[in-house]
C-alpha cells in the first residue's frame, strides 16, 4: 500500500484526538483534486475486475465498515466507490434504530445475520458500532452496559475473521464546519432537501459528545485483525481515493483465483 494511505491506519495501542487530526487532510498526494479525480476511473475498473474474481474464488467474505457523523459522506463513498461493481456480489447493509425483534435479542444479532457469506462484499453504513455511540451519547443504556460491548465487538469481528471474512473498517473524519456547510447545501438545494431530517440538526448539538465516544470506539476496537482507518473526509474527491486503494488494494493481496471448470472443457462441444 502507498505511504499516502498506509498513514491513514491508526497505530496499534493509540488513541486518536480528532480536535487535532485534519478533515481536509489529504496527505500530500500528488496532483491536488485533478489528478485524484482522474485516478478513480482506473480503480473502478481494477474494482469491478477484482470483484467478479472475488465472487468466482469463492473462499472467503468482505466486510467493509463505514462510520462517521452525519453527513460525513458514507453513502457518497457507496455510490462513487461501488458504482461499477456487479450487484450480485455486493450487499449494502444500514443499520437505523432497532426494530422490536431486533431490541429482544443481543445487539450483536442482527448484525451477524448481515455478515457477508463466502464470495460476498457486504457494506455497512452505520453498524454494530451504533451500540457505543448513540447508546452512549444520549445514556439510552447504563455505562457499564456500553463499555462492556467493546470486548463483545472485537470477539465477533475475530471470529468473523477466523471464518475467512476480512474486515476494513473506515472512520470518516469530517470537520464541525464542514458539517455545517453540507447541511446548508442541503437546505438550500433543492434537489438535496428530501435527505433533511430533524435528527441532522439535533445531534449536532452533541457534536463534542460524538467525538469523545468516536475516540474511545477507535481507540477500543481497533485490533490486529481489524484495524480502522481515519479518512480525512472534508474532501470528497480524496476520500473517495482512499477508499478506493486500499480496497483495491485489499483484493490484490488475497491472491485470489478462478476455479478450475467443474466439466471437461476440452470435450465439450458445440452444435
Amino acid at each position: 500500500m502507498t505511504d499516502t494511505f498506509d498513514r491513514l491506519k491508526i497505530p496499534a495501542g493509540e488513541k486518536p484526538d480528532l480536535a487535532k487530526a485534519d478533515a481536509a487532510d489529504t496527505s500530500g498526494w500528488p496532483g491536488g483534486k485533478r489528478k485524484g479525480e482522474a485516478a478513480l476511473p482506473a480503480l473502478r475498473e481494477e474494482l469491478d475486475r477484482l470483484q467478479e474474481l472475488f465472487y468466482a474464488d469463492a473462499r472467503r467474505g468482505l466486510l467493509v465498515i463505514l462510520q462517521g457523523i452525519d453527513t460525513s459522506g458514507k453513502d457518497g463513498v457507496i455510490r462513487h466507490v461501488f458504482e461499477g461493481v456487479n450487484p450480485q456480489g455486493v450487499r449494502v447493509c444500514s443499520f437505523k434504530k432497532p426494530t422490536p425483534e431486533e431490541s429482544a435479542h443481543d445487539f450483536l444479532w442482527r448484525i451477524h445475520r448481515s455478515a457477508p457469506a463466502k464470495g460476498e462484499i457486504v457494506i455497512f453504513n452505520r453498524s454494530h458500532y451504533e451500540d457505543v455511540l448513540v447508546t452512549r451519547v444520549h445514556q439510552l443504556v447504563p455505562q457499564k452496559v456500553w463499555s462492556k460491548r467493546f470486548d463483545s465487538i472485537n470477539a465477533f469481528e475475530r471470529e468473523l475473521v477466523e471464518e475467512g471474512v476480512s474486515i476494513l473498517k473506515f472512520f470518516l473524519h469530517i470537520s464541525r464546519e464542514e458539517q455545517r456547510r453540507r447541511l446548508r447545501d442541503r437546505i438550500e438545494d433543492p434537489t438535496k432537501r428530501w435527505k433533511l431530517t430533524d435528527a441532522d440538526f439535533q445531534e449536532r448539538m452533541y457534536w463534542a459528545e460524538y467525538q469523545s465516544a468516536y475516540e474511545d470506539m477507535l481507540h477500543r476496537t481497533n485490533t490486529s485483525w481489524a484495524s480502522w482507518y481515519i479518512l480525512p473526509s472534508d474532501r470528497k474527491w480524496f476520500r473517495n481515493l482512499a477508499v478506493s486503494t486500499i480496497l483495491v488494494e485489499q483484493l490484490r493481496a488475497m491472491k485470489l483465483r478462478f476455479p478450475r471448470p467443474t466439466v471437461a472443457v476440452s470435450a465439450l462441444k458445440l452444435d
